[in-house]
């Protein structure tokens, strides 16, 4: 009576032979006396008949059964007659005839249908039924077939799958640390890892040449559909090697797991973008090719123009994200849109910091207005030109245009240029493109602080061309150098999502102490947070670089799914709650009095004033 085969397994092949199936009962349908069943396990369904014909012993054990109750059958595999054949399903042409029927568990009615659509709270809550839906399953199953293809492609490259510690100490990552207190070192505290950066550069230290390691990570962050508390990265890092070097094998794992899950090549090597170029064209460090259309800088074209608006915003001084800009998105065929759809573009970029949207519809000669706007007035003969020759604007285009500071102006029509393509099916249809966004700043300039942050973390290396400017005092003094210093950095870009990213690391203790003081760590704090680092660095450290690949995005995107959480077992809510488990939840007084914590007096939300 063990199962000899999965449901999905039973096949033409089979006929004739007896088979012992296990699993649930996904649907249940009586016809007149004969009872169909169709059984489902991890790998798919497959229906069983009881009959009282063949079995009349079991026909009225198989009347009690319901919905997800646990059998074990066993029957003749049959083929269907022709005109019962189910095209819908993988067994379709085959059927169970059930000679023996043992019901090992039964169920109690469910609080939801598996083959119906229901609120994400409520599969959450219920998530052990939640994961029997055959999505589920075979979702799980993809991300297990990408982990081990990921295994194999690496361990046949030579690297070592080494583990790193899951408490360790709190360094500044970008994120909140989740901390742990410690029972035997009062008033002190373990933090779960954001990521393994510095242990896996302390392994390249010890020798070990090519690691990686697919991690539990923790970041204590505001959480969105492409954001969890803890989240799993494969992780590797490789010594001797340059950005290209880190490329390949990554490129490497990608295509392996897209082999293994849907069968498909991809066609690497992805393009490189610098960063520079990535913001000019398409406004974010994320670009998404697939959108078939891109920005035009106007800043100098509109330099002198008498529109207040855009000569504000080209006074403003500034470096990197700071200056002040003019820019345009020319939309093919968008001057047949609605005041209204302009209007939700207009709501839809104030999301992301734009005080407005200006735009120009280019109509067709024939039409009461050619050029069609509340600011076309402003423009001189030259200046109208000017745009339409730069943008490339045709008749029957629209033209949105933002005025701001860099990052503003970026951002805002870069996010519009993927939701108007979008929108007007101005797509390629290239299901997956594929992009690497290189040459990263190394830093970005705080103006209000007046001091340097990390775009990426303190450990990546500069160019080996920026080092002077790096260890220059003067160049540094005023935030400059974050247009002229390029990191050694590069991100993996996948339909206009991050899907992993990393860097050549800094390999010289001058140079890590030189960038910690630079981001206004001083002696101090850094021998205090980076102590160990920077010790390590001084006996022998290989040139060495890496990167992580957030498994959770590239699987919800490789499957067409909207949310990671639709790739990951046991997930968080948006506010970081499992429903299924009732985390995070009180403890006993007891626990806190052995960790030598004592809570403090939540304050009381202050009520709401009344208009």
């Amino acid at each position: 009576m063990k199962r000899t085969h999965y449901c999905i397994d039973v096949n033409e092949s089979l006929a004739g032979q007896k088979v012992v199936l296990c699993g649930w009962v996904f649907r249940r349908r009586d016809h007149g006396g004969v009872i169909f069943v169709d059984l489902r396990d991890r790998g798919g369904v497959v229906q069983v008949v009881f009959s009282p014909e063949h079995a009349p012993e079991i026909h009225a054990d198989a009347h009690q059964v319901r919905s997800e109750f646990v059998l074990r059958v066993v029957g003749d595999v049959a083929l269907r007659s022709p005109e019962t054949i189910n095209p819908n399903m993988e067994t379709g042409r085959v059927e169970v005839i059930a000679r023996q029927l043992e019901v090992l568990a039964a169920s109690k009615p469910l609080p939801f249908q598996l083959d119906e659509e229901v609120a994400e709270n409520i599969r959450l809550a219920w998530r052990f039924l939640d994961l029997r839906r055959p999505p589920m399953q075979r979702a799980m199953q993809a991300r297990h077939r990408a982990m081990q293809a990921t295994r194999r492609f690496l361990d046949e490259n030579g690297f070592l799958e080494v583990e790193t510690p899951m408490l360790t100490r709190s360094t500044p990552e970008g994120a909140r640390d989740f901390l742990v207190p410690s029972r035997i070192n009062p008033g002190q505290f373990y933090a779960l890892p954001q990521s393994p950066q510095l242990f896996k550069q302390l392994l390249m230290i010890s020798g070990f040449d090519r690691y990686f390691q697919i991690v539990r990570c923790f970041r204590d962050e505001d959480l969105r559909a492409d954001r969890q508390p803890e989240f799993t990265q494969i992780d590797l890092e490789m010594s001797f090697v340059e950005t290209e070097d880190v490329m390949a094998i990554t490129e490497g794992i990608v295509a392996a797991a897209f082999k293994a899950v849907l069968g498909v090549d991809l066609p690497f090597p992805a393009p490189r973008i610098p960063y520079a170029e990535a913001m000019d064209r398409f406004g974010r460090d994320a670009p998404d090719l697939r959108v078939q259309m891109e920005l035009t800088e106007l800043t100098e074209a509109l330099r002198q123009t008498g529109f207040k608006v855009f000569a504000d915003a080209v006074q403003r001084k500034g470096y990197g994200a700071e200056r002040g800009m003019i820019k345009a998105l020319r939309v093919p065929g968008g001057a047949a849109l609605t005041r209204k759809q302009i209007d939700d573009y207009t709501a839809y970029v104030a999301i992301y910091g734009a005080k407005g949207l200006a735009w120009i519809k280019l109509n067709a000669p024939w039409q009461s207005e050619g050029w069609q706007s509340p600011i076309v007035k402003f423009f001189t003969p030259e200046e109208k030109e000017a745009i339409q020759t730069l943008t490339g604007a045709q008749t029957g285009d629209l033209i949105f245009f933002a005025a701001d500071k860099a990052g503003v102006v970026n951002e805002s029509l870069g996010r519009l240029r993927v939701k108007v393509g979008q929108d007007l099916g101005l797509m390629d249809p290239t299901p997956f493109a594929f992009a690497w966004v290189t040459d990263f700043p190394l830093l970005e300039w705080d103006p209000e602080a007046k001091r340097y942050n990390a775009v990426h973390h303190p450990f990546t290396s500069p160019r080996r061309e920026d080092l002077a400017l790096c260890m220059d005092n003067a160049a540094a003094e005023d935030g400059s150098i974050v247009d002229t210093v390029k990191a050694q950095a590069y991100d993996l870009v996948l339909n206009g999502t991050e899907i992993g990213g990393g860097s050549i690391r800094i390999h010289r203790s001058e140079l890590q102490k030189r960038m910690l003081e630079l981001l206004r760590i001083g002696p101090e704090e850094a021998e205090e947070k980076f102590g160990f680092l920077i010790k390590a660095l001084e006996y022998g450290a290989p040139p060495h670089g890496g990167l992580a690949l957030g498994l959770d995005r590239l699987m919800a995107i490789m499957l067409g799914m909207e949310s990671i959480r639709d790739v990951i077992a046991f997930p968080k809510t948006q506010k970081g709650s499992c429903l299924l488990t009732q985390a995070p939840s009180p403890v006993d007084p007891g626990q806190l009095q052995e960790l030598h914590l004592k809570l403090a007096a939540l304050a009381k939300p202050k009520p709401e004033k009344s208009e």
